[in-house]
């Protein structure tokens, strides 16, 4: 009985540890995502040669897509 048990349990925290790691995995890849947004954000601030209605319409493109 006792057997029985210990086996749900560690197959319980199996199933917690793969559902943590998969939430993991999607919180990188959306702040990935942001961080290059950020980048993109800061290079249009600071580069004051570039066409900056080009470059956010370029951003609400990449959104859509």
């Amino acid at each position: 009985m006792f057997r029985r048990w210990l086996v749900h349990k560690e197959r319980m925290a199996q199933v917690l540890t793969e559902a943590t790691a998969e939430k993991a995995a999607q919180y990188a890849a959306h702040t990935e995502r942001l961080e290059a947004r950020v980048r993109v954000l800061e290079r249009i601030a600071t580069d004051r040669g570039a066409d900056v209605a080009a470059e956010i319409e370029q951003l609400r493109d990449d959104r859509l897509n």
